[in-house]
Order: C-alpha cells, then sequence, then structure tokens
C-alpha cells in the first residue's frame, strides 16, 4: 500500500487545494457576481457535458484500468493508449450524431423553465469533447500510479481559471458570451495539460500494436467496452439531480441546489484520490486470482473512505449554520440546508462502498452487474421525477440517497455471495458510534455553552471545531480505529516533536 499512500496524500492534498479554492469561489464569488440563474445555467452545462462524455467514453477509463495490467511488460504497453484515444472518439463521434438530431427535442425540455441553456446550448459538443479526453489522459496517468499533476489540472487549474472568468464577467469586463465561452475552455486547458504531462512521464506511445491485439482480446475488450458504456451512468446519478431540477423547476432553483452540493461534495474529496490509485493495485490482484489481497484492500480502501468521509461530513454538518451566515446572500441559499445533509450522506456511502463497483467490474463477473446498474438508473430517474415534485430541493437529494441505498445493498450482497469479498469491519461499526457520540456532543454543546459563551458565530464554530475536532482525532488514535492511520498520526507527532526540539 506503500505507492498507494503516498500518491493517495499527494493527490488529496492537490483535491483539498482545490476544495479551498472551489469554496471561495462558490460561497464568497459566485453567490455575489452571478444570479441564481447564471449558477444554475453553469452547473447544467457541466452535468450535462459530463454525461454525455462518460457515455462517449465507450468505457474507456475502465478498460484501460483493467486491460493495462495485460499489455504491459518491461518495455512496452503494446498500444493500450493509442486505444485510449481510439475508442472516445468513436463514442464522440456517435454522441454529435445523436446531438444533431436530437438538439431541438432537448432544448424543448428546459425552453420554459431555463430558456437561459437554450442561448449556450450548441457549446454542449465542445465542452463534452474536453471533458471526455481530459478524463481519458487522467486514467492514463493513473495507470502509471501518477495522479498529482492531473488532479491539480482538475481541481485547481479549472477552478482558477473560471475564478477569473467569474471576477472578469463580475465587475462587467467581459459580456456573458465571453463569460460562458471561457468557462467552457477552462476545461480545454486541462485536456492539454493532462496530455504534456503524460508525454514528459516518458514510455508512452499511442502507436497500437496490432501483432498484440489478439481476435480474443479484441473480443474481449469490445464485451467489456459495451458493458462499461452502461455501467458509467451509475457513476452519474448525481448528475441527474441538476438537469432533473433544471428542466422541472428551473435554473434558479438549480443554482440554489448547486451552492449546497457544493457543500456536500467535500465529503467525496478523499475518495477520489484514494480511488484512483488503488483501481489499479486491485485490477492487478484480480486478475492475479489474489482474492485475500483483493479483501483485504477492500477493507482498508472502504474503512478509510468510511471513516474519513464521515468525520468530514461531521465537521461541515456541526459549522452548516455558520457556512450559510457567511456566504454573500446567504439567506437566498439557505433552503439547500436539507440538500446538504442528505447528499452528504449519499455521498458517505458512494466513497465508502464504491470499491465493491470496481472489484465486480475488473473480475470475470462484470457482466453480472449490467441488470444493477439499470436498476439504478432507472429508480434515479423515478425518484427524481417523484420526489422533485413533491419535494423540491430536498426531492433531489432524496432521490440519489435512495438510490444509493438500493444499489449497494445489492451489489454488495452479489459479491459476497459469488466472490465472498467481504468490505465490511469492526472498524466501520466503531466509525458509526463515534459520529453518533460526536454528534450527542455537538447537540450539547449548542444547548448548554453556546448560549452560556455567547460569541460571535464564527468563533463559535472555530472553537466547537477545533475542541470536537482534537477529541475526535484522539478516540481513533485510542480506540485503533485503523492501524494505517495511527502510523500516520505517530509520524506525525514525532516530526513535531522533532521539530520543537
Amino acid at each position: 500500500m506503500g505507492i498507494i499512500v503516498r500518491q493517495s496524500i499527494k493527490g488529496a492534498l492537490a483535491n483539498y487545494l482545490g476544495v479551498a479554492i472551489g469554496f471561495f469561489v462558490s460561497f464568497f464569488v459566485l453567490t455575489k457576481y452571478l444570479t441564481q440563474a447564471e449558477i444554475g445555467l453553469t452547473r447544467v452545462m457541466v452535468d450535462a457535458a459530463m454525461l454525455f462524455s462518460s457515455l462517449a467514453a465507450l468505457g474507456t477509463s475502465s478498460s484501460i484500468v483493467k486491460f493495462f495490467p495485460w499489455f504491459k511488460d518491461d518495455h512496452d504497453n503494446h498500444g493500450i493508449f493509442g486505444l485510449s484515444l481510439l475508442l472516445p472518439l468513436a463514442g464522440f463521434t456517435m454522441f454529435a450524431l445523436a446531438f444533431l438530431i436530437f438538439r431541438e427535442p432537448l432544448l424543448a425540455v428546459y425552453s420554459k423553465n431555463a430558456p437561459l441553456l437554450a442561448d449556450y446550448f450548441y457549446l454542449l459538443p465542445m465542452l463534452t469533447f474536453f471533458a471526455l479526453y481530459m478524463g481519458v489522459f487522467e486514467t492514463n496517468a493513473s495507470v502509471l500510479l501518477r495522479i498529482t499533476i492531473p488532479k491539480m489540472a482538475r481541481e485547481v487549474g479549472i477552478r482558477l481559471f473560471n475564478l477569473a472568468a467569474y471576477l472578469l464577467y463580475g465587475f462587467d469586463l467581459i459580456s456573458i458570451d465571453t463569460f460562458v465561452w471561457m468557462f467552457c475552455g477552462s476545461y480545454g486547458l486541462a485536456m492539454l495539460l493532462n496530455i504534456f504531462y503524460l508525454f514528459s512521464l516518458g514510455h508512452i506511445s499511442f502507436r497500437i500494436d496490432r501483432h498484440f491485439l489478439t481476435r480474443e482480446r479484441i473480443k474481449e475488450i469490445g464485451r467489456y467496452t459495451m458493458y462499461m458504456t452502461t455501467v458509467s451512468l451509475a457513476g452519474n446519478i448525481p448528475l441527474f439531480n441538476s438537469l432533473f431540477l433544471g428542466a422541472k423547476a428551473g435554473l434558479a432553483l438549480t443554482g440554489v441546489y448547486t451552492i449546497a452540493s457544493y457543500i456536500a461534495n467535500v465529503v467525496e474529496v478523499p475518495y477520489r484520490s484514494l480511488g484512483a490509485i488503488s483501481r489499479p493495485v486491485i485490477a492487478t490482484a484480480v486478475k492475479d486470482n489474489r482474492w485475500d489481497e483483493v479483501n483485504r484492500l477492500a477493507r482498508q480502501v472502504s474503512l478509510h473512505q468510511f471513516l474519513v468521509s464521515l468525520l468530514i461530513f461531521y465537521v461541515i454538518w456541526i459549522n452548516i449554520d455558520a457556512l450559510f451566515a457567511v456566504i454573500p446572500n446567504g439567506k437566498d441559499y439557505a433552503d439547500g440546508v436539507g440538500v446538504v445533509f442528505i447528499l452528504g450522506m449519499a455521498k458517505v456511502i458512494n466513497s465508502s462502498f464504491s470499491v465493491g463497483t470496481d472489484i465486480l467490474n475488473f473480475s470475470r463477473y462484470y457482466s453480472r452487474g449490467l441488470p444493477l446498474i439499470t436498476i439504478l438508473t432507472f429508480t434515479a430517474i423515478f425518484f427524481n421525477n417523484r420526489f422533485i415534485e413533491t419535494m423540491g430541493l430536498d426531492g433531489a437529494a432524496y432521490a440519489t440517497l435512495c438510490s444509493y441505498l438500493l444499489y449497494f445493498t445489492l451489489l454488495h450482497s452479489y459479491l459476497w455471495w459469488r466472490l465472498k469479498v467481504n468490505i465490511f469491519s469492526m472498524g466501520q461499526l466503531k466509525t458509526v458510534v463515534l459520529v453518533i457520540l460526536l454528534l450527542g456532543l455537538d447537540w450539547a454543546w449548542n444547548q448548554w455553552l453556546t448560549p452560556a459563551m455567547n460569541l460571535n458565530i464564527i468563533l463559535g464554530a472555530v472553537l466547537k471545531t477545533t475542541i470536537l475536532g482534537t477529541a475526535a482525532a484522539a478516540t481513533v488514535y485510542f480506540w485503533q480505529i485503523s492501524p494505517t492511520v495511527n502510523e500516520i498520526i505517530k509520524k506525525y507527532l514525532y516530526l513535531c516533536k522533532c521539530y520543537v526540539r
């Protein structure tokens, strides 16, 4: 786990730097200089592009991870990087044709409640292309166990460029047309940075070795690719929320949902790094039929994701009132508090249990996941359609939570029955008990200490987070929830001790 831990930490640092920038941009720039409808516009465009690009990729990202151990040797990669360019190009071509054919019906869905989207609908193919190949090059780097720079491009580079666009537009230095073009162009810059970085690593060849691609391998890749095209919908279920909200409730309400979801998305940040760097290792273990190793890795990944994501969610929730109090026009977005809680729990579930999806996809039983994905997709569509009409903003979040609960229950039941893979451990139960105790302490703090101290809301939040956060860290350490986390804490304490000396 050494290289996984090192790259995960570096990737997480890049992610959290992006989160810090995103926090500033989302809560102090977007809410000040953009209207709710304009925020909703950017969210719907990005979510639509991400959904379309995941379908156009034809499962390429998962195929690279699964088949890289079969292609690589000490001297060559035998054309897998070349395939990673051709398959998405074919998928994008099909998407572009479908976009031209169904452009008018799609516009009709949004014309009533989201007319602003119609003005920039023509930019969706370009944004989809950028998002598509940004992801492809990022995956190519991840199988080489190098994720830091691609993460910086995605999490930091895009946000900084968009920050410039927001400020230029906010100060009336550019028109809204130029602003939307700059917003879309930021993904193109990230795509270019990723390909330049990939070439800088060396030993990268996009020449396809036709002799190495036997008929059997081509058939296997083709079957897996077709399957993963459908499976890709599973990772994009949250995107349905904003797309349905935009169509049913308009861009303004989508803008409120966007700000709330930004807060909840922080919960998933560690998953983006640990998941990206652990998948190639799990894929290799599955290929070699080392199922004891797969079980060990699955438990470690799931435990650490559950521990970290749940504690992050806890810190967010105990400070939720302070967050909405400090952002400009916070009262206009306060209706999203319920979304933060519901969607935050959905993010905890997804980040903690998604390792099961990786294991199934890398195994020879990957096609068995198709019914599960079908159930997940249709339940997400059904729940969004029903819940948004009756519960509005909260309904979109509940749709994601309910869909995830059903999907992961079925998935992990199948993994245990067929592969004897069990991701659950005592550490996860300890984590649940810990968070329940911490929520009890937060309730007691709000009931007795907050009125007694009468502090400014920001100072009170900082003091509470510091004390309860320290209590959480100490409990994790002394209760030995995770040996790996304990080792990291020991090293940190040792470095602090040496620095003091």
